[in-house]
């Protein structure tokens, strides 16, 4: 190509922002290369700066559930544009968009509005601590719940010890309540809460994890958190940023309660489909927890955005088209669909493959067997994911431009879109 439009917009970029994008897995640092700079997206397309059509199996990192462009939300959203941008007072679509929340997710009476998952997390962390007066919280390494200081936390060296910071900026003392156990290990779970138990504010987890790519939390295990939470007066926190509404219209929740029946988390933080690709998060639980909230309660939470009037119009109008019967069985199948074609592809090749999806929601690993952890995931081929990312790339289908990120199937992909994405898979799986 005479000119890579692409690489000129990413060459400016660099000069004026910090490695050229304004998210870090934006910069293709794991693959190499040059980022994408998206020009317009429809559908379950995009196209970059220089015309090029792209499979888009990104979709915002969720939110675009519906796909690019769906004709009622992009109407819903200009209604809202003509009204005002922002007020910085109530509106009745926020008290619309909580109805419809809380109609979906049998655990929340009440919820908070804010403008991103960092900050639902970071707010739900802070309520669950002044609503049971204690410090400690625990998460899990690979689980990745905003960049708030007290979350950028690795593994210590052992259990008795506190996370160590993964971020310059963060000092120790930030983190020294926070503990970071391995995902899926229900003997750290119970040996924490042996040493810890009445100090413990909240457990908070991905109930499937999406920034380890995808790696679900098994019955058994998530099963033993609710019982200790429960035992030990803790509150159990689901990171549902990822999941909410994207896995099942009653969110990952709903997936376990299932299998477990009566299960259900003490709290919830929700983001991505929620807002339809607008900045729109929220938190919420049951009514006496969530009254802990200033102007009722003592903790503190405030924010001039939260509840803006043209995100809850995108977020509304997508939740109302995702509510329609046989809406998540159709997208369901159509993962599947996905994940066979690709299992299928790799098989040929001999290529080791494992994957799993739920709803609209999916993920793979170049390894033989599905990991349970952090420490498994690790031990996929990086180099190899590099090679299979630019193959497909080249032939129009893009993926996560990182080996631990999940991937999103919308209601806008169609047939032919999966069997063009298996067939580019099939044609560089064998190039590996």
């Amino acid at each position: 190509m005479a000119t890579d439009k692409n690489s000129l917009l990413f060459e400016r970029a660099r000069a004026l922002i910090p490695g050229g994008v304004n998210s870090p897995v934006r910069a293709f640092r794991a693959v190499g290369g040059t980022p994408r700079f998206v020009q317009r997206a429809q559908g379950a397309w995009f196209w970059d700066a220089n015309g090029a059509r792209c499979i888009d199996y990104i979709g915002s990192w969720g939110p675009m559930i519906l796909g690019h462009g769906h004709p009622r939300v992009v109407e819903a959203v200009q209604r809202a544009v003509l009204e005002g941008f922002s007020f910085g007072a109530p509106t009745e679509r926020e008290v619309e968009l909580a109805e419809a929340i809380v109609q979906q997710l049998p655990s929340v009476e009440m919820v908070r509005l804010v403008s991103s998952g960092t900050e639902a997390a970071m707010s739900a962390i802070r309520l669950a601590r002044g609503a049971t007066g204690r410090s400690r919280i625990i998460k899990f390494e690979g689980c990745y719940h905003g960049h708030a200081d007290a979350l950028l936390v690795k593994a210590g060296s052992g259990l008795a010890t506190f996370g160590h910071p993964t971020s310059a900026g963060v000092p120790p003392e930030v983190v020294q309540h926070t503990h970071v156990l391995e995902y899926n290990n229900a003997t750290q779970l119970e040996e924490a809460f042996a040493e810890f138990g009445d100090e413990l504010a909240c457990v908070i987890i991905e109930p499937i994890a999406g920034n380890m790519n995808f790696v679900r939390a098994s019955l058994p295990f998530m099963q033993r958190a609710r019982e200790l939470c429960t035992q030990h007066g803790a509150l159990l926190v689901f990171d549902e940023v990822m999941t909410g509404f994207r896995v099942a219209l009653g969110g990952a929740q709903s997936v376990y309660a299932k299998q477990l029946p009566g299960f259900a988390p003490d709290m919830t933080v929700l983001g991505k489909v929620i807002g339809g690709g607008m900045p729109l998060a929220a938190f919420g639980g049951p009514r006496a927890l969530m009254e802990k909230l200033a102007p009722l309660g003592p903790v503190y939470q405030a924010g001039t955005l939260s509840g803006n009037p043209v995100a809850t119009a995108c977020g509304l109008a997508t939740l109302h088209e995702i509510s329609q019967p046989g809406f998540y069985e159709a997208l369901g199948a159509r993962t599947r669909t996905l994940v066979a074609g690709l299992e299928s592809a790799a098989a040929e090749a001999g290529v080791p493959f494992a994957a799993d999806c739920e709803g609209g929601m999916f993920g793979f690993f170049l390894l033989p067997a599905l990991p349970q952890n952090y420490g498994q995931v690790m031990k996929s081929d990086s180099a190899k994911f590099g090679k299979l990312f630019h193959g497909l790339l080249d032939r129009g289908v893009y993926i996560a431009p990182a080996l631990y990120e999940a991937g999103f199937v919308s209601a806008a992909h169609s047939d032919q879109d999966i069997a063009d994405t298996v067939s580019a898979a099939r044609e560089v799986f064998k190039s590996l």
